[in-house]
Formats: structure tokens, C-alpha cells, sequence
């Protein structure tokens, strides 16, 4: 049984070639890989400067794919990677703009071997435009969409978040999302194309919502000043007794009304917060009746309310509380607890992923299972082209 007829779930059709990056491409990659399909990681021979070095059985973003070390400045290599493409639906690379054209790896180059694949180029500025040589991280794309200016506390600086918005939301997943709507364009067309990826498109789209929200006015106030960004008492994390915390969010006042009395208040006497001029005074109420409970005993009182106020957990806690335990919404992955694969599917599952290997046997059978004859790849392996 070959290694894409044991793949499952709903994506189990499709190959892909992940051309080794940082950050959001191997998470988008992941993601694909996740759903069933298949995904070869080329992998420079020798391991470049990531930024932030882990061992690579903690690199949880790479699991569910076999990595195949390929020297990619040798002919051999360019090759044998575009032997891979020509059998794939599609590439997903997150290289600056050229550098794949360099190698003889471009989309002219791949496109000429499979003109159905679509070519998916994930980086942070795009394919074009001023900054598009230049260096960057997750804060600097926030920063250059505006969405940064708006994330943080009143009378504050703009707060830095974990890089979860910038790489993952506006790359990694507009990554796999644009991949595939090329992948269905190709198979009813024929013609595959170019995937511009940009981490700062995908940010401004992200603010979509947002941006209709200022524009009737409703998110009117500055950092920190409005219903969604802790301006609004009744948006907000507050501090209990024990030091943990209580994230409170009932936006509809009929889940206000519902909040109130499960912290002992009377809606009826409690301040307006439907009035910004009550919020500093709501915000004290709540604050000062919070503090005197722990986060436990604030959990029992609203366990199964739709009162909207839930526990601040951390990722321990989060394994072990029981709607995520029910929903099996972590999963061993190779001895690790991880996120399970998602979203989930009625008719065609995902499997379970595993952390696989780099190199060696591991990668033998995933090149023969694409088509590259044994005795290539002990010629390859000789030679120091394959690692």
C-alpha cells in the first residue's frame, strides 16, 4: 500500500511540494497535510538560521509530512525537485521575491514541467511593491496595515501581540485558502498560475469587519476606547481572588442581563453600559465584585450560562478542561499533545498526524512513492545530493 493510498481525509487526492521556510509556510503546509493531503518537505542539506531555533521534535508545524534534504544549487537537486512538481498539484514556497527563479525553480520553470500547479508564494510583502526585497516580521506587517494602531489599552502603546495574527491568520491560512481555490480553478480549466500570498493582504483583510465598524461609527474611539478592544466594561478580562483571571464578554444585553445577576447585581440598577459615560463606573462594580471570588468559584457560578464569561486558561488548563477533553480538541502527536487537525468532517475524517523523520529510509519511501526509481535515488544519495 503506497503512502497516498493510507492518506485520509478530504484533501487525500492532492500532492504538494513544501519548499522549506520559516513560520507561516510550514503551517500552511501543516494544514494542508492535516486534512489528508499528501506533502513532500524539501529541506536544504544543511539547516539555515531560523530565528528561533528548537529541536525538531518540538517543531510542531512540520508534522505529517516526510522532509527530504536536497542540495538545491546542484542540477541533481533542481531535478529531482522538478520531477516532484511535475507529479504535484501543488508548491508552496515563502523564499523573498526571486530567489526561487534563482535556483531554477520559479514559476516559469515549475509551470513549464506542469502547467496545471499552482505555485503558492507566501511571504510577508508580496511579490511586488517597494518593500518587497526587504526584510520583515509578524509586528511589521501589523504595523504597516494600521491593524496594530488599533490593538492594545487605552493611554497605552500599541501592545505587540504573539505572532498568531500577521504569519498564521493573515499568511498561513490565506496560504492554504488560496492554494486550494487554485488547485479547483486548475483541475475544471487546466491552467495552473501563481499564488501571491502576502501576509499584509491577508491582514487588511482580516480587518474588513473592523473597518465597516469605524466606518458607521460604532468603533469610533481610539486604542483601547471601544466595544471590542477592552474600552467596554463589558469586554474585558478581570482579575479574581487567586490571581487568575475571568474573560467577561456579553455584548447582547439579553446575556447582560444574565452576567449581572450571576455576579449578584441587579440589571435593573446597574449602570448603562449601552452609555459610554457609565463604563468607567461599571467597569470598577465589576472589577471590585470579581476580585473578591476565586476563578474557580466564578466558574461554577456561570458553568453552562449564556451569561458569556468563561475562564482565562493557560495551555495545560486548557488541555484538560472538559468541553476540549469531550471534543478530543488536543491529540497525541508522536508523544506531544498538540491541536487536532480542524476543521472536522462528517464523510471523510482526517487521521491523526504524526511528527515523521528527515532524510534517510523515511525519505527513500516517500521519493519512490512520488516515482523516483530506486536506483535515482541511491545514485543521488551517493553523490551527497539527497541527504
Amino acid at each position: 500500500m503506497s503512502g497516498q493510498e493510507r492518506r485520509q481525509g478530504p484533501l487525500a487526492s492532492l500532492r504538494i511540494v513544501e519548499m522549506e521556510g520559516i513560520g507561516p509556510v510550514p503551517l500552511a503546509a501543516m494544514l494542508l497535510a492535516d486534512l489528508g493531503a499528501t506533502v513532500i518537505r524539501v529541506e536544504r542539506l544543511v539547516a539555515g538560521d531560523a530565528g528561533i531555533a528548537r529541536p525538531r521534535e518540538f517543531d510542531f508545524a512540520t508534522r505529517g509530512r516526510i522532509a527530504v534534504p536536497v542540495d538545491l544549487k546542484s542540477a541533481d537537486g533542481r531535478d529531482l525537485v522538478l520531477d516532484l512538481i511535475a507529479k504535484a498539484d501543488g508548491l508552496v514556497e515563502g523564499f523573498r521575491p526571486g530567489v526561487m527563479e534563482r535556483l531554477g525553480l520559479g514559476p516559469g520553470d515549475c509551470l513549464a514541467r506542469n502547467p496545471r500547479l499552482a505555485y503558492g508564494r507566501l511571504t510577508g510583502w508580496g511579490q511586488d511593491g517597494p518593500l518587497a526585497q526587504t526584510a520583515g516580521h509578524d509586528l511589521n506587517y501589523l504595523a504597516l496595515t494600521g491593524v496594530l494602531d488599533r490593538l492594545g489599552r487605552a493611554g497605552q502603546p500599541p501592545a505587540p501581540p504573539i505572532n498568531l495574527l500577521g504569519d498564521y491568520a493573515g499568511g498561513s491560512m490565506l496560504m492554504a485558502f488560496g492554494l486550494l481555490a487554485a488547485i479547483l480553478s486548475a483541475r475544471e480549466t487546466g491552467a495552473g498560475q501563481v499564488v501571491d500570498a502576502a501576509m499584509v493582504d491577508g491582514v487588511g483583510l482580516l480587518a474588513v469587519p473592523l473597518l465597516g465598524l469605524i466606518g458607521a461609527g460604532i468603533h469610533s474611539g481610539g486604542r483601547g476606547e471601544n466595544l471590542l478592544d477592552t474600552g467596554a466594561p463589558h469586554y474585558e478580562v478581570y482579575e479574581c481572588a487567586d490571581g487568575k483571571w475571568l474573560s467577561v464578554a456579553p455584548i447582547e444585553g439579553k446575556f447582560r442581563s444574565i452576567m449581572l445577576e450571576g455576579f449578584g447585581f441587579d440589571p435593573r440598577t446597574f449602570p448603562d453600559v449601552s452609555q459610554r459615560e457609565n463604563w468607567s463606573e461599571a467597569r470598577r462594580l465589576l472589577a471590585e465584585r470579581i476580585a473578591t471570588r476565586t476563578r474557580a468559584e466564578w466558574e461554577k457560578v456561570f458553568e453552562g450560562s449564556d451569561a458569556c464569561v468563561t475562564p482565562v486558561l493557560d495551555f495545560d488548563e486548557a488541555m484538560d478542561h472538559p468541553h476540549n477533553r469531550i471534543r478530543r480538541a488536543h491529540v497525541e502527536v508522536s508523544g506531544r499533545m498538540q491541536p487536532a487537525p480542524a476543521p472536522r468532517f462528517s464523510a471523510t475524517p482526517a487521521a491523526m498526524p504524526q511528527m515523521q523523520g528527515r532524510g534517510g529510509d523515511e525519505a527513500r519511501a516517500a521519493l519512490a512513492d512520488w516515482g523516483i526509481a530506486e536506483e535515482r535515488i541511491a545514485r543521488l544519495r551517493e553523490a551527497g545530493v539527497i541527504g
